[in-house]
């Protein structure tokens, strides 16, 4: 009996002591705490909600709270997110309408938790200065820079479509926006597909010219915050919380814009009028995606498959999940009339 009860003992601690030596990403400590969770949160050079709330370190003192660490990465566009979603290294992100359509084509396992932007001029292709390219019909035979796969990348289509050419027509450079701006700036491209705010830099720096954007197309381009599916059906909790959080430097990026611009300019490095700029054309939201916005994605994805961009037809509204924004919004409006009281 005492043989039995020492090899238990001894099997309790063995269990006890493997426990504190594994790091788990799961479950809660006693006091409801989230325990040894790290939240992983991806970040393109794009300005708006998530670089002020990352800049004054909001996610991180919020997070805190509930034990939870915070990890940024960085990305030069959205296709590379998937990829770190894919292997489960990234759980939330901003991406451009085009990057949510390959990766859902690819059978990545994310959702689209809000809309981040409606894009109507946060992409366009622009010219250096003194070019001799006028239209988008002059773009015929010309190298044209580009980040494949990314909202650019989907407007660069769009615009040879309006234009009456085929991608065949142009010289394709696909390059991520650092490489591409060191190309187009030393004229080894003749053009740039690109996104705010590049665009507002090489207009008001460099002289640039924009020859189309989504307004001239009526092309609707919208952007999103994205989840990982793994986390935020683990997580339901942190999810709202994320989304409370971008929700609160948005407000405050619209309601204190001067000091938005100084630290957006500080961050970036970049002058605040190129700032004001990319703000202006390019307004940040946080908000339930609509059916309009459902549909104008389908059509993206139609679009794509008939150029061949994806391999395989989806229906873009399986991605779309609305409870979180939904819920994280009524309680910012509870927490708001708990305020007043």
């Amino acid at each position: 009996m005492r043989k039995h009860i020492l090899l238990l003992l001894i099997s309790l601690f063995i269990a006890l002591m493997s426990g504190c030596g594994q790091e788990t990403t799961t479950g809660t400590t006693a006091k409801g705490k989230e325990k040894n969770v790290t939240i992983r949160i991806g970040i393109q050079q794009s300005l708006g909600p998530l670089l002020l709330a990352k800049e004054k370190g909001w996610f991180e003192k919020e997070f805190e709270k509930e034990g939870v660490k915070v990890k940024w990465i960085e990305f030069q566009s959205g296709p590379p997110h998937f990829e770190a979603m894919a292997s489960n290294n990234l759980d939330f992100g901003g991406v451009g309408n085009s990057p949510v359509i390959s990766a859902q084509a690819a059978g990545i396992e994310f959702k689209e938790i809000s809309k981040a932007a409606d894009g109507v001029k946060g992409d366009a292709i622009i010219v250096p200065q003194g070019s001799e390219i006028q239209s988008l019909k002059d773009l015929k035979g010309k190298k044209i820079a580009v980040a494949k796969g990314s909202s650019g990348f989907n407007f660069l289509y769009k615009a040879l479509e309006h234009a009456g050419l085929k991608a065949s027509d142009v010289e394709m450079i696909q390059l991520q926006p650092d490489e591409a701006q060191a190309a187009f700036d030393t004229r080894k491209v003749d053009a740039w597909a690109i996104w705010e705010p590049f665009i507002s830099y090489e207009v008001i720096k460099k002289k640039a010219r924009i020859i189309a954007d989504g307004e001239d197309l009526k092309a609707y381009s919208p952007s999103f915050i994205v989840a990982r599916t793994g986390f935020i059906e683990e997580h339901p909790d942190l999810t709202v919380q994320f989304l409370k959080i971008y929700e609160k430097a948005r407000r405050c990026q619209n309601d204190h814009f001067d000091e938005a611009i100084e630290i957006y300019a500080k961050a970036k490095k970049i002058d605040k009028e190129v700032v004001v700029r990319a703000l202006r054309n390019n307004p940040s939201l946080n908000e339930p995606i609509t059916d309009d916005v459902i549909q104008a994605q389908q059509k993206t994805a139609d679009f794509q498959y008939e150029q061949k961009i994806i391999k395989r037809k989806i229906d873009t509204s399986k991605v779309v999940d609305n409870q979180y924004i939904k819920k994280a919004l009524q309680e910012l409006e509870k927490e708001g009339e708990n305020k007043d009281e």
